[in-house]
């Protein structure tokens, strides 16, 4: 009979300890080691025989071959964050906040390709399978031909599975499946990475696509252990705000195309639905007489998007000024400020600043330095930026600005809108259309342009 053992592995990074500590030596988290056993579990799944007689067939790089066939979502921006379609035999991972619209998006993905022939199945274990179709009623797809299955136990979902045989399988969530081959809760390390195992498994050997949806933690990360991560083929994040009616579909690991690709969706009454103008969501409709906004050329994959930079700067009611940033790098924040200061002797660090990106959009790329910048020269000037332009570029500890990558698309996109002016760093840059194209290589520059002069009072 086999000794009964246990060990406690932390539930944020997938560390193992001997023993329980308050503090997790992987992560640096607190309370997050929770006992699990180690013991062999009666009909679990055994591991397999050694096959020392085996052999492992190697091939040429240069081999022919034919590149796989892929599924046509038949919606743009889906297909676009996939590289083309969904790959048969692949795995994907989509994480989200709750409420995002996660279960909404993949329900009309499922329904739309069920009603072009494909066999469908959609195994949720969060939701009873009445509420899954209530929102179908509501997103009018209820008439579609999808599998419906509510279960949470690995083994019976993949025993229905190798039977019905599907194209397509949407697996709502990983947290929730539990396997009987471990003694762990369902949500627990070592039954997210098993699970997952058995999954990304099963869609490699039955040739079929399949998408799990992860929960994510407080920062946003796909809860559980990042191999998870590591065994899927393709990983994305819904991103949004719930105030807002767009969402953000984001790739960031993709083995069969581009990562860093975005798909953009607009909540409406009946689900989500892709947008065709992405870059009017992310600008206001402010008139311009007053200052403190810049608008931003962004890239995206391989897509431009202009997004608009607002800030207010404001005399402090505390000894401690206050920084608040949303949509943005506090981090950044802070370093511009002490350029700012250093290399242009602008006193603002006793003043509180409030920086933001309009429509929840988030600015991931150091492009975004001199827009943030013009925007809080211009609340510091209380005079709007020229009218019709917009800003990009890094800026250097020295206040140098740095070269961006895309600059001719990012360019191409604003003159597509209607500006007529841009600032930038000096670079290979085509006049595109009407837009007049400034270089500035410092930041000093700007603040003569945009006049934000002030004492150090």
């Amino acid at each position: 009979m086999a000794k009964s053992s246990s060990q406690f592995v932390c539930q944020s990074c997938g560390a193992v300890h001997s023993k329980w500590t308050g503090k997790c030596e992987g992560c640096g988290e607190w309370n997050t080691l929770v006992e699990e056993s180690t013991s062999p579990v009666p009909g679990g799944l055994k591991p397999a025989k050694s096959t020392a007689s085996g052999q492992v067939a190697f091939t040429s790089l240069n081999e022919e071959r034919e590149a796989p066939e892929r599924l046509k979502l038949g919606v743009d921006e889906l297909d676009r964050v996939f590289g083309g379609g969904l790959v048969p035999a692949s795995a994907t991972l989509i994480g989200g906040d709750p409420g995002i619209g996660k279960s909404t998006l993949l329900l009309q993905v499922a329904a739309r390709l069920a009603r072009n022939g494909l066999n469908v199945a959609y195994v949720s274990g969060e939701e009873a399978s009445a509420q899954i179709q209530d929102r179908a009623e509501r997103l009018k797809i209820s008439s579609s031909p999808v599998q419906l299955a509510t279960e949470t136990d690995l083994r019976k979902i993949l025993s229905a599975l190798k039977k019905s045989k599907p194209d397509f399988v949407v697996i709502d969530s990983i947290q929730t499946l539990w396997s009987d081959s471990i003694e762990a809760a369902p949500g627990s390390v070592s039954q997210v990475r098993a699970c997952a195992q058995e999954l990304v498994r099963f869609a490699k050997k039955s040739e079929c696509a399949i998408v799990i949806v992860g929960h994510v933690t407080k920062e946003g990360q796909i809860a559980g252990p990042r191999v998870v991560e590591h065994m899927v083929d393709t990983v994305f994040y819904f991103e949004g705000e719930r105030g807002h009616q767009f969402r953000i579909l984001r790739a960031v690991k993709n083995r069969f195309g581009p990562t860093d690709e975005i798909g953009i969706f607009e909540m409406s009454a009946y689900g989500l639905t892709p947008t065709s103008e992405p870059s009017a969501l992310f600008l206001s409709s402010d008139d311009g007489e007053t200052g403190g906004s810049a608008v931003f050329a962004a890239m995206e994959g391989s897509r431009p998007v202009l997004a608009e930079v607002q800030a207010l700067i404001g005399p402090t009611a505390y000894g401690t000024p206050r920084r608040s940033v949303v949509g943005w790098d506090s981090n950044r924040l802070a370093m511009l400020l002490a350029v700012l200061e250093t290399r242009c002797g602008l006193a603002i660090g006793p003043r509180d600043i409030y920086l933001s990106v309009a429509g929840g959009y988030r600015i991931h790329e150091p492009a975004g330095d001199l827009t943030a910048a013009a925007a809080l020269l211009s609340s510091l000037a209380d005079k709007p930026v020229p009218e019709k332009s917009l800003f990009f570029g890094e800026i250097a500890l020295s206040g140098a600005i740095r070269p961006v990558a895309r600059m001719d698309a990012r360019l191409k996109e604003a003159a597509r809108l209607g500006f007529e002016r841009a600032y930038g760093p000096e670079g290979p840059q085509k006049q595109q259309g009407g837009l007049t194209y400034t270089p500035i290589t410092r930041l000093s520059d700007l603040v003569d342009l945009l006049g934000a002069r002030v004492s150090d009072e």
